[in-house]
Order: C-alpha cells, then sequence, then structure tokens
C-alpha cells in the first residue's frame, strides 16, 4: 500500500513476495507513479485515480481494506 506509488521500501517488498511466490495485492493512488512499474509483478492492482490530496486516497484504501476483510471472514466461516 502507497498513497503516492513512489515508496522504493514497497517497490523491492513486491520483488522479494514475487520470489517467494507470494500473492501481491497492490494499493496505490494514481498509476502516473513509480508503482506503475509494480504493476506488472501484482497479481492485483486497486487504484484509487485522485489528484488531490493524499489523505482521501488513504481514506479509500482503509475502505478497501476493511471490505477485503469482510469478504475473506465471510469466506473462512462459510467453510
Amino acid at each position: 500500500m502507497s498513497t503516492s506509488g513512489n515508496s522504493i521500501n514497497i517497490i523491492n517488498a513486491m520483488y522479494t513476495a514475487k520470489s517467494k511466490d507470494m500473492k501481491i495485492i497492490l494499493l496505490t493512488g494514481n498509476l502516473d507513479n513509480n508503482l506503475a512499474i509494480a504493476n506488472n509483478i501484482a497479481d492485483i492492482t486497486i487504484s484509487v485515480p485522485h489528484n488531490g490530496y493524499a489523505d482521501r486516497i488513504q481514506e479509500l484504501h482503509i475502505k478497501i481494506i476493511h471490505i477485503l476483510v469482510q469478504i475473506i471472514e465471510n469466506e473462512l466461516l462459510t467453510k
């Protein structure tokens, strides 16, 4: 997860995760950033296309994470 998409540590973590055959879900702002390159190694990219304040992107990332957790919990409870 990177609001700006310019976090080199996130990009490095994605390459490390990929080398360990881990699945990668990328949450970012606009894809006109360094993580657009990393988008090629992400299994799923969720982009919040917003050019305003970073806090708006972060607010949406939080909502997305809550939704993903709810989906995962529902899947686990039905098995």
